[in-house]
């Protein structure tokens, strides 16, 4: 199964769905492609939500990690949500969790951002 992608919006965060697998003949590139859209018209709260990723490779990594460092840059940040099996142990084998939060529910890591732009405040 390729990837597929989906965006939603909640409130200020901008929620992309991953189903199926990032890795670098399964869709990496394309996710790679969309999340640039995404910062490049002026998104910086993102949710990745990892729920339906079966696996992810070292080109999955690098496309979330080239993606934190951008939307920091820009002031913003990237979460993660639900992240399951294999795609859960790389994460954390590569102490990706360590960089980018990591939240099992949804509602909990959409008020996370809130709690971090009231601090900024």
């Amino acid at each position: 199964m390729s990837l597929q992608i989906s965006i939603r919006e909640c409130g200020d965060v901008t929620v992309v769905d991953l189903c199926g697998k990032s890795t670098i003949d399964g869709g990496s590139e394309s996710l790679s492609c969309r999340l640039k859209e995404l910062i490049a018209d002026g998104v910086s709260r993102l949710l990745l939500n990892l729920e339906d990723l079966s696996q992810v490779d070292s080109s999955g990594v690098g496309v979330i990690i080239d993606t934190v460092v951008r939307v920091r840059k820009r002031g913003g940040d990237l979460k993660l949500l639900s992240p399951r099996g294999r795609v859960l142990e790389v994460l954390r084998v590569l102490r990706l969790t360590k960089i980018a939060s990591s939240f099992e529910d949804e509602t909990e890591a959409l008020a996370s951002f809130q709690s971090r732009s009231l601090a900024a405040h």
